[in-house]
């Protein structure tokens, strides 16, 4: 008999109650016992979804509050001293660590949260100290949600994060020099704690992630497996049998570390991003090992190709037999939407073609039956067959016009007509910016009464005419609040846009958009990624109306925001019949003509985000991500190389880790680069005076991420360490990224000690302006 099994499932419920649950109780309308009841009642119905499925091996421990990271930090009482000591209740001082606490006299901030690998989930990331030391919890969690589950009357197998990628997706705190994969030995003894104790709950099976598989590892991280599972394994019977985990990615330049499990029940790999590695790796298990199989997309949503993951299975079920193989999910489906019952107004075909998490679990089901009988499930082989002939044949995957324009892009449409020193010149002298300008990255907060107009009107309570006056009325206040911020260069807000990928979709042909298909992205932030079913244009300008708008009423330089192209694709669910760079360049062509057509409107400030650059970097080094790093970067110098010198062209990024690739970051030539940086190590900017960049750069001086106001003497500090790696003429001083999630009195506090905090620099340098 072959099994099937889900690696995870989705936290946030089907109408984001989850979402709405945290930020009650972190705005005191929810009690604690009320919080973590709805998160009992969430697993609950997530573990029933599985089960009614037809799933036989179900996932526990993979539900968390705000991060399954965190709750693993929390887990080995691994919590840096500084929320130790406030002697806060577990669950606060949990959610201060994921978004800071400034409240009765508490005020720390809250830990780095960086990209979970390739995905657009963030986590947050263990930091260590050099004394540092682990123990299990008084009430460990992932036994606590097994008993739970099995009081139900479901079994299940509680998901941990393995020891050697918990380490080695962590840091050394501020202050310590600890290398964590050192810690091993002292975090060991605390997993094999932990497996006794599921052991003794009733556990049979536990799955042990260990995603970094999948990364080239340095030696210290390769040798630490064979003495963790050396010691793991020796548990025999005293621990439930396991399986490790692994995906986004092949595990063939890792085989020499398998040795390491092979005391272990086996081992599961990502078979949709990495089919070709399926052969290789069964030659590899052992004699009595199981093959975990993950045939369904864990990252995206179309319907699986019921034929294509049946021949894979079979080639396994050939190799091991149908007893040493399990049917599953390619990763944890954490990264899709809940379930597509809930989209009521996608186009019938189109609605034929997804699948998302609720979906997926019975896909996992039917395969697995399908390997063995596939007369038994005829009727869902026969309705999968059908919609992928549907979407093959479809007319609204191609548009001539889109593949025409395509064929006549050349190479000097991606680059701009002078270097930098000749743009800067003329930018200087058009712009009149000071030294150490300040701005921000683009969003103000979206306030309770902007959701509500924008509600209003795509109800059609109230006319296009309404709803733009009050999108200029929020735009006029956006300006007041920068003017009396005395800001340097300003934005306007953003206050008609929804989201920073969907609201550019819903302006270009080739997306399709759902209502409830919210995936999260980090603590309470749900995203609704927009779908990409077909060839991509720009039926009209998306953005000049309202930046137009701003500028007429700024007496300062207005930004004009727009997402770059390996945002909106990255951010998107994309086409898997279509290779990535082509979505791409489609997009840069249609961001190409937004761009000129806001200079043409006298906006000469434009930004094109690109937060999404590094989550798209290929895992590892090589061809793939040499091959990806060219076409994502000349998709974004097509899309803004069409301007003339005096315009200042920006790019914001998300996390300052790019010395892998800062060749990659410079060849994108963007006359100004900000980045979040607030809570990375200034060491991290050392890369630009050793590459000798010449642009300016705008590292992040305070986290938007927490509603905590740092006070004025930590922006001076955090720009006095940035001048030890960049000159003075070379930095501006802005927030790590866009304020749409934060409230206006923090907005404000924040920015006033940032732009003072500038002020106070620019005096201190100002015989070098």
């Amino acid at each position: 008999m072959v099994q099937s099994s889900v690696l995870g499932f989705p936290r946030i419920g089907v109408l984001r109650d989850l979402k709405k649950a945290n930020e009650a109780y972190w705005g005191d309308k929810l009690s604690q016992a009320d919080l973590l009841a709805e998160g009992k009642r969430l697993r609950l119905a997530h573990w029933k979804i599985q089960k009614d499925a037809g799933v036989d091996i179900i996932p526990s421990n993979d539900f968390a509050h705000y991060d399954h990271i965190l709750d693993h930090i929390q887990l080995f009482n691994a919590v840096p001293e500084r929320y130790t000591s406030q002697k806060l209740d577990p669950i606060d001082e949990y959610f201060a660590m994921g978004r800071g606490h400034q409240k009765g006299g508490v005020d720390v901030p809250a830990l780095e949260m960086v990209k979970w690998f390739d995905s657009n989930y963030h986590y947050v990331k263990p930091t260590l100290q050099d004394n540092q030391t682990f123990s299990l919890s008084k009430d460990p969690k992932p036994v606590r949600e097994f008993l739970e589950a099995k009081e139900a009357g479901i079994h299940t197998r509680p998901v941990l994060v393995g020891p050697v990628s918990f380490l080695a997706l962590g840091k050394a705190d501020r202050g310590s020099s600890v290398d964590p994969i050192t810690l091993l030995d002292k975090l060991v003894p605390v997993y094999v704690e932990l497996l006794k104790a599921l052991k003794a709950a009733g556990a049979d099976s536990v799955q042990i992630d260990e995603p970094v598989l999948v990364y080239d590892l340095r030696p210290e991280i390769k040798n630490a497996f064979k003495p963790a599972y050396e010691a793991i394994g020796a548990l025999g019977d005293a621990a439930p049998s396991i399986i490790v985990a692994t995906y986004f990615g092949d595990i063939v330049h890792n085989f020499d570390i398998l040795p390491a499990f092979s005391k272990l029940k086996g081992i599961h790999v990502d078979l949709v991003r990495n089919p070709e590695q399926l052969e290789p790796v069964l030659k590899q298990l052992g004699p009595s090992q199981t093959l975990s199989a993950g045939v369904v997309d864990g990252r995206n949503i179309w319907k699986n190709n019921f034929q294509k993951s049946i021949a894979l299975v079979q080639t396994a079920i050939k190799a091991l037999g149908p007893e040493r193989v399990i049917v599953s999910t390619s990763s944890s489906l954490l990264h899709t939407p809940h379930t597509l019952a809930s989209e009521k107004k996608l186009p019938a075909e189109v609605y034929e073609w997804f699948s998302f998490a609720v979906e997926k679990v019975k896909e996992v089901a039917v395969l697995a039956k399908a390997v063995v009988d596939p007369e038994a499930v005829r009727a869902e082989l026969d309705a999968n067959a059908a919609s992928w002939k549907s979407r093959a044949e479809s007319s609204r995957t191609n548009d001539p016009k889109v593949k025409e324009r395509q064929a006549q892009v050349t190479p000097e449409m991606h680059n701009r007509k002078s270097p930098f020193d000749s743009r800067y010149a003329q930018q200087k002298t058009h712009l009149k910016l000071p030294l150490f300008p300040t701005t921000t990255i683009g969003s103000f907060p979206q306030t309770q009464e902007i959701r509500v107009q924008r509600n209003k009107f795509t109800k059609g309570e109230i006319s296009a005419e309404q709803y733009d006056d009050f999108i200029k009325k929020e735009i006029d206040l956006a300006i007041s609040i920068q003017d009396e911020l005395d800001l340097d260069v300003y934005v306007h807000g953003e206050p008609e846009r929804n989201d920073m990928v969907q609201y550019f979709g819903e302006r270009l042909t080739g997306y399709v958009f759902t209502t409830h298909a919210w995936v999260q992205s980090y603590g309470s932030r749900c995203v609704r990624p927009p779908i990409i079913v077909g060839d991509i244009s720009r039926p009209a300008p998306m953005t000049v109306k309202e930046s137009k708008y701003a500028a007429s009423v700024s007496k300062k330089p207005m930004k004009g925001m727009l997402t770059g192209p390996v945002t909106c694709l990255r951010w998107s669910f994309p086409r898997d019949d279509v290779h990535q760079s082509v979505q791409c360049q489609q997009l840069a062509l249609a961001l190409r003509d937004e761009v000129v057509d806001l200079e043409k409107n006298g906006i000469f400030v434009i930004q094109v985000d690109e937060p999404a650059l590094r989550e798209g970097l290929p895992l590892r080094k090589g061809s793939e991500r040499d091959a990806y790093l060219q076409w994502a970067v000349d998709s974004f110098k097509l899309a803004t190389a069409g301007v003339e010198d005096s315009t200042q062209i920006h790019s914001h990024f998300c996390y300052s880790e790019f010395q892998d690739f800062f060749h990659a970051i410079a060849a994108l030539d963007a006359d100004v680069l900000s980045i979040e940086n607030s809570k990375s190590d200034a060491k991290l900017l050392k890369v630009f005076i050793d590459e000798a960049y010449p642009r300016h750069i705008g590292p992040g001086v305070y986290d938007i991420h927490s509603p905590r106001i740092p006070a004025e003497a930590e922006f001076k500090q955090r720009i006095q360490e940035m001048l030890q790696f960049l000159r003075p003429d070379q930095l501006w001083i802005n927030p790590d990224c866009g304020l749409k999630t934060r409230k206006w009195d923090e907005v404000k506090g924040a920015l006033t000690h940032m732009v003072n905090a500038a002020k106070y620099f620019r005096e201190q340098y100002k015989d070098q302006a």
